[in-house]
């Protein structure tokens, strides 16, 4: 069995909206999965390795009424990616950015949100 070099533990989630500059390349998705340390998500472009990449994430609120989703804007680098091949034709690529310089408030909002949806 391979070592886990995660440190942040992940969650699988789709609820999370997600736009990506990078160079004259915007585009709007949602992740896959996030962790406080990145995210994965699909992309409709290939989207090389070693990017320097801005995101802005809108993070749920809280499972209280009174707790408004946050938007998080940080730098990110994209550490893999891979197309998905259905019947012979790439479908969308699949792309893990990690986050550059996240601040702790954020961090810490992306913990909370993940540790809610494990609980």
């Amino acid at each position: 069995m391979a070592n886990e070099r995660r440190t942040e533990p992940r969650v699988t989630d789709d609820a999370i909206s997600l736009k990506i500059k990078v160079g004259g390349f915007d585009t709007i998705t949602h992740t896959l999965n996030i962790s406080a340390s990145g995210v994965y998500c699909k992309l409709d472009r290939e989207m090389p390795l070693m990017s320097r990449v801005k995101l802005m994430l809108v993070v749920p609120g809280g499972r209280g009424a009174d707790e408004a989703a946050k938007q998080i804007e940080v730098s990110g680098v994209v550490v893999r990616e891979h197309p998905v091949i259905i019947d012979g034709q790439i479908k969308h690529h699949d792309v893990a950015i990690f986050f550059d310089g996240l601040p702790q408030r954020d961090k810490e909002t992306i913990s909370q949100y993940v540790k809610n949806r494990l609980s």
